[in-house]
């Protein structure tokens, strides 16, 4: 597949699952202290890609992102009042920036 066929799909993508990757910032102790380093953390849905989410990252917030890592955290098997059940699971994405760049999450 050819250079120019893979970003013709992705834009594709995007413009179908347009303001539905990212589904909020993770607001949690470890990503406030990380984006004062420049890296935001995002809960995305489970079909997001890098490259897709880039294009929505730079559509919503006007900011190109040098890196972004995605990591798929699995559901787990949990035992509670004898009772077998599962906590789900989730995917996030964690944002580089520049310096001097900076994204308004509130």
């Amino acid at each position: 597949m050819t250079k120019e066929k893979k970003e013709k799909e992705i834009t594709e993508q995007v413009s179908k699952t347009e303001n539905f990757l990212i589904i909020s910032p993770r607001l949690t102790e470890k990503a406030s202290v990380l984006s004062s380093g420049n890296i935001y953390t995002f809960n995305v849905v489970q079909n997001a890609t890098k490259t897709t989410l880039a294009k929505e990252i730079e559509k919503k917030y006007k900011v190109k992102p040098i890196k972004i890592t995605v990591s798929n955290n699995p559901r787990v098997r949990v035992f509670t009042r004898g009772k077998i059940g599962y906590k789900t699971g989730f995917k996030k994405a964690s944002v580089f920036l520049k310096k001097g760049d900076k994204l308004n999450l509130a």
